[in-house]
């Protein structure tokens, strides 16, 4: 088979087909940040809303990957009442976007923000986050790869 007809049919993931990456690279994370993230919900758009974009100061609707909103353990405290749970939002058309411009597997770009933007506001440094990455390919290997 040629490599063109391994490509004829393909189409991009859909929302639900990256929010399985998501999933699965969450659970190859090591189990101590996972303890970390304890009620963390991953939501899978296809692009940040407005009201993000202009917090963000974004210039693109392309220029924002994922986002973490919430009270992450570098803020810790007392949940408030109301608060919303802590929650990621990864961007599908931008991570398709990074994707082809770029020269690595999706399920390892999901990953890759995933751990980003949980981090981030957990108060880890990008050494740490590298290590938790390198860890998940270690336990469940590539989660773009089957």
């Amino acid at each position: 088979m040629s490599a063109t007809a391994d490509w004829a049919d393909l189409r991009a993931p859909s929302l639900a087909e990256i929010e399985a990456l998501a999933d699965a690279a969450f659970a190859a994370l090591p189990e101590e940040f996972r303890r970390l993230c304890h009620g963390i919900r991953i939501h899978v758009d296809d692009f940040p809303d407005e009201e993000t974009l202009t917090e963000m100061e974004c210039e693109s609707e392309f220029d924002l990957l994922g986002l973490f909103r919430g009270v992450g353990l570098a803020q810790s405290g007392e949940v408030a009442t109301g608060q919303m749970p802590n929650a990621v939002w990864l961007y599908r058309r931008p991570l398709l976007d990074y994707w082809a411009e770029h020269d690595e597997s999706l399920g390892h770009l999901v990953t890759h923000v995933l751990v980003h933007e949980i981090g981030h506001h957990f108060g880890l440094s990008d050494d740490d986050m590298a290590g938790i990455e390198a860890a998940a390919d270690e336990i469940g290997g590539d989660p773009g790869e089957a």
